[in-house]
């Protein structure tokens, strides 16, 4: 049986969610862990250590310990996640003691990638660790009716991951994990003012101006923005202006990876099921669903319905959270 603890996790390679029954989601912020190279102590975690990426002296790093949405780095993964549960046990007011545990992993994670997910958690001390594909914690955050005999699509668009997925009667039926997600598009953005402007600029600068001019390759009346770097001729900061035209045009190659996974799931799919997808549509998930014109874009470049979750960013975590009551029942069944 569970213990009354029961959590779930959206290991995300961005932000790290983490959801209780009785709360929902307790814990959203971003999964950077800020080290102390000479102790080794984890100095911060969350939105406070994401705070100091290229802004620390020379012995604090702030590290991202996921990268495309599995763990680079084991030990620092474990030590974030015991301080973010710590948190979670502040924030309720009571020890998260022996929990059960359900966490996503990308569909295209090898064993290894796995068994380094599983132990992670183990190692805070749960007591039961269940893995579960990122695809269908989505669908089922998203409310779509998985268990039904109809094709439900789903493309989940993170930070390093994107997971598109046809899922039928509860089970994933045809799906492709692309490596490409945000941090991809921020790298791209960092890339074309580099080669553009001879500027550097930061991983934060670049993901707010794909937050607020970063485009899909749709029409849209032009914006501008000014962002600030370091000129890498003089040395000296400097600030340029960027136009949404050229920031959609840096951001071509990741979206068309994120389109040719979505084919070829659909191609792979069994013809019964490609007609329920005509009339049911796709379902968007995580923060890459909400880049703008992104909804437009894939609809008419794929010709069928094109919808966005209710809440983008917090559907893997929900799902995680809800699919608990369905491992619930499947334990009590095999007893």
């Amino acid at each position: 049986m569970f213990s009354s603890a029961e959590i779930g996790i959206d290991l995300g390679t961005a932000n790290l969610l983490i959801y209780t029954k009785n709360k929902g989601i307790v814990y959203n912020e971003p999964s950077v862990v800020a080290i102390d190279t000479t102790s080794k102590n984890v100095i911060a975690v969350g939105e406070e250590a994401k705070q100091m990426i290229g802004k620390t002296p020379q012995n604090i790093i702030p590290v991202r310990p996921l990268k495309d949405g599995v763990i680079a780095d084991y030990d620092v993964t474990a030590q974030m996640l015991k301080e973010m549960l710590r948190k979670v046990s502040k924030k309720l007011g009571h020890s998260l003691r022996k929990p059960s545990v359900v966490i996503c992993v990308p569909t295209g994670a090898t064993s290894v990638e796995r068994r380094a997910i599983h132990n992670a958690i183990k190692e805070y001390g749960a007591k039961y660790v269940h893995l579960i594909e990122e695809p269908i914690a989505a669908a089922i955050g998203a409310g779509l009716p998985v268990e039904e005999p109809t094709a439900n699509m789903v493309v989940d668009i993170g930070g390093g991951t994107s997971e598109v997925a046809i899922i039928s009667f509860g089970g994933i039926v045809s799906a492709r994990s692309a490596r490409v997600g945000g941090d991809k598009m921020d790298q791209a953005i960092i890339q074309h003012v580099r080669r553009e402007y001879n500027v550097l600029i930061g991983e934060r600068s670049a993901e707010t101006v794909k937050i607020q001019i970063g485009h899909a390759l749709v029409d849209h009346a032009e914006e501008t923005m000014e962002v600030r770097g370091r000129d890498l001729v003089t040395g000296l900061p400097k600030t340029i202006t960027l136009s949404s035209t050229e920031i959609k045009s840096a951001l071509k190659e990741s979206l068309e990876q994120i389109l040719e996974a979505i084919q070829e799931t659909l191609e792979s799919c069994p013809p019964e099921l490609s007609g329920d997808i005509v009339d049911q549509g796709i379902t968007l998930t995580g923060g890459g669903a909400l880049l703008k014109g992104m909804q437009d874009w894939l609809a008419s470049e794929l010709d069928v319905p094109v919808h966005i979750a209710q809440d983008p960013l917090e559907c893997v975590a929900i799902g995680t959270g809800k699919s608990l009551k369905m491992i619930s029942k499947l334990q009590k069944a095999s007893k």
